[in-house]
């Protein structure tokens, strides 16, 4: 996927101002969760300005780590992929306060402090002219800026069923679909890659949108 992003961009820089929105979920989804963060902090294209924006699974692993023992909601989905990529040893199922305790010291040992910079720096979302770039969606109800993180990195029926125009056309993932599409009011690029194999990006010029998928 990267390459074929390369490839667009090589097509229009340097003339035009490149932006490439990262929509988040980078872990948990197998044992290269760590090796994702690592080429997403190698990748620096020239002629790109690069936006990576948080998702709920890294939500998750930032809460395990300020707080451990809420470490169960984040181990139920996927984060004992995540620790396997880091070299840590997955808890038992409903482990108590001290085993959550032990792998997230273990986690801090393993995990190299650019990770955890990196982590703690993703964008909650961001706009550009009437684009509005989100994790999972916003709350049709709030302004951009007054999205709680609930909304921007968990919501689905609330934002998905809306029917009228909204603030912004939102380019989201989160919720997989078969096929990346776009509805004139949403962009929805999550294809579901880890069970599908397809990972998909959208390619925004103006108001003309298109897709990528590997």
């Amino acid at each position: 996927m990267l390459s074929q992003i390369e490839t667009a961009i090589a097509a229009v820089a340097p003339f035009s101002r490149s932006i490439v929105v990262f929509s988040g979920d980078y872990i948990d989804r197998g044992r290269d969760s760590r090796r994702v963060i690592d080429l997403l902090l190698n990748w620096r294209p020239p002629h790109v300005e690069r936006h990576f924006l948080m998702g709920n699974h890294e939500q998750l692993l930032l809460q395990f780590l300020e707080d451990p023992c809420s470490g169960d909601a984040w181990l139920s989905l996927g984060g004992a992929a995540t620790l396997a990529s880091y070299g840590v040893q997955p808890p038992s199922v409903r482990s108590g306060s001290d085993a959550l305790h032990a792998v997230c010291e273990a986690l801090h040992a393993r995990m190299p402090q650019t990770h955890l910079d990196f982590l703690r720096s993703l964008e909650r979302y961001l706009a550009i002219g009437d684009f509005a770039f989100v994790h999972a969606g916003i709350d049709p109800r709030k302004t951009l800026d007054r999205q709680s993180d609930a909304d921007l990195f968990w919501i689905r029926d609330r934002f998905l069923k809306h029917k009228r125009p909204m603030s912004h056309y939102v380019v989201h993932g989160h919720t997989p679909v078969t096929t990346p599409k776009a509805d004139g009011m949403r962009i929805s690029i999550d294809s579901g890659a880890y069970a599908t194999g397809l990972l998909s990006a959208a390619r925004i010029e103006g108001v003309e949108v298109s897709f990528l998928s590997t």
